[in-house]
C-alpha cells in the first residue's frame, strides 16, 4: 500500500548565542535531515527577530521556515530531533491544509 504524503511547514527558532556559524550549521543540518526523509520545498529565512518573551534568557532568535512533503511518520521524528538539539530554542511542525 503506498504511503500517503502530505504537505508540512516546520518553523525553527535557532539560538544566536553561539554565533552565525552555529545558526548556519543548524540550518544546513535540518535541511539535510528533511531532504533525507522527505521532499524539501521552499526554505524561507525570516532572519533575526525579537522574541515575544525570553526563552532561556534570550531576547532574539533566528527564524527559519521549512516547507516539505512527507509521509505521516517523519514530522514527529523531526520534532523529536529538534527537541534534543542544542541551539534550537523552539520548533513547531504543522500539517498544511490541502486546498
Amino acid at each position: 500500500m503506498p504511503t500517503i504524503k502530505a504537505s508540512y511547514e516546520a518553523v525553527f527558532i535557532f539560538s544566536l548565542t553561539q554565533g552565525e556559524e552555529s545558526v548556519t550549521a543548524l540550518k544546513e543540518k535540518f535541511s539535510a535531515l528533511i531532504e533525507k526523509h522527505a521532499e524539501l520545498g521552499e526554505v524561507d529565512e525570516w532572519g533575526k527577530r525579537k522574541l515575544a518573551y525570553l526563552i532561556n534568557d534570550e531576547a532574539e532568535g533566528y527564524y527559519v521556515l521549512y516547507n516539505f512533503v512527507s509521509g505521516p511518520d517523519f514530522p514527529a521524528e523531526l520534532e523529536r530531533r529538534a527537541g534534543i538539539t542544542d541551539g534550537v530554542l523552539r520548533s513547531m511542525v504543522i500539517r498544511k491544509e490541502e486546498n
